[in-house]
């Protein structure tokens, strides 16, 4: 009888590359991926990050609360009980998510963008600064977080609102307030460790404005926005997250992300609190001429976007955008960018090349690792993450 011929079998696909010992892969996970995005909490590749920080909760009456109680604790998700009093939403899907993954943790990131109005009265007094840290430990424990990311954009020199001069020794009092409070939990919790950390301004301008060194002394460590130096808010083109000074930049003096680092470092964080953070989108112009490739030239204002007009998701620009454009490269910035002439669009964006230097920077300044603004605007198999876990050493 003839044998029976053994199967080839496809060879085994290598592992996804994990955070190296002593670093960390910060994930923000939003609560709106849950709508047009399509991407859900469990669709996360857990086993690749340390912490996943969600995007957001508000402040009201000087207190946290839902951001969006739709997203965060109703919506249905397969396997959910109807039952009165059963835990659904994005926050339940973190809990389940951590009982895969024993080591992963979540932090509920407070504020952002939008909803960072009320941070200043919150901050205000010693009352107020009390109210706020009881009520954010208690929102942290009531939907089982592991700690507090307060992303206050911008104090004293206000964002979407203004701010005021006292907001500079306020937020390090109301960061105090919050360690005491999560500290105080811990106890009462047999000896527990809750995270406290910050989203930081990049911008020097603004970093000022920070007390850093006391910042430092009191969270876990700090996620630097090292993203947005340049979008279609600027009269010129210019690279979204440069790594290093780009020659030729019309825009502000150090703006880019090993300028803010220094900075932090000179101010007196220690370089292992402080996380280098990368973003999974890229920013386009309109309006922008051949000249350099578009790069640092008149743009009329935002261009394509894949949500919103201006911003592109790495996984719209590696699917829809690089194929059929010329990768032009910034090596004093060490960052990519395309030009699309038929629609005279300049895109500044990250790829896993550029991707992979970032991560090498973050090794060799002895950085406590990588966040990415975020998760949802990777690929489908995670080319940005991988390429920043694996270069990460």
């Amino acid at each position: 009888p003839t044998p029976t011929p053994t199967p080839t079998l496809p060879p085994a696909s290598p592992a996804a590359p994990t955070t190296p010992a002593g670093k960390r892969t910060v994930a923000y996970y939003t609560a709106w991926a849950t709508y047009g995005r399509n991407y859900q909490v469990s669709q996360m590749p857990a086993a690749q990050l340390t912490h996943i920080n969600y995007a957001f909760a508000n402040i009201s009456n000087g207190q946290c609360v839902l951001g969006d109680p739709y997203a965060d604790t109703d919506k249905a998700f397969p396997g959910d009980s109807w039952d009165t009093g059963a835990k659904r939403g994005n926050f339940n899907q973190l809990t389940k998510l951590k009982t895969t993954n024993p080591n992963l943790r979540t932090l509920i990131s407070v504020g952002g963008w939008t909803w960072s109005a009320n941070f200043s009265a919150a901050a205000g007094t010693p009352q107020s600064r009390a109210t706020f840290a009881q009520s954010c430990v208690s929102f942290m424990k009531t939907y089982g977080f592991d700690g507090i990311d307060i992303d206050w954009e911008y104090p004293v020199s206000g964002g979407l609102q203004g701010g005021v001069a006292a907001d500079k020794t306020n937020y390090t009092l109301l960061l105090q307030a919050l360690r005491n409070e999560l500290n105080r939990q811990g106890t009462a919790d047999g000896g527990k460790h809750y995270d406290l950390t910050i989203a930081a301004p990049a911008g020097p301008s603004i970093l000022t404005n920070l007390e850093i060194s006391k910042i430092a002394s009191t969270v876990d460590w700090i996620n630097l926005m090292t993203y947005d130096f340049h979008g279609s808010w600027d009269s010129k083109t210019g690279h979204n997250a440069p790594l290093t000074q780009p020659t030729g930049d019309p825009g502000p003096a150090g703006f880019y992300s090993d300028s803010t680092v220094n900075s932090y470092l000179s101010a007196g964080a220690p370089a292992n609190k402080l996380v280098l953070g990368v973003p999974f989108y890229g920013r386009s112009f309109a309006g922008v001429g051949a000249t350099n490739g578009g790069l640092f030239q008149p743009t009329s204002g935002a261009g394509t976007g894949t949500w919103e007009a201006g911003v592109l998701d790495y996984k719209d620009i590696a699917a829809n955008y690089a194929p059929r454009l010329t990768r032009n490269y910034d090596a004093s910035a060490k960052v990519p960018y395309l030009y699309d002439a038929a629609k005279r669009e300049f895109i500044s964006y990250d790829d896993p090349a550029s991707m992979a230097l970032k991560a090498n920077y973050i090794a060799a300044k002895g950085l406590g690792g990588g966040m990415f603004w975020e998760i949802s605007g990777d690929t489908s198999d995670y080319a940005l993450l991988d390429s920043l876990n694996a270069n990460m050493r």
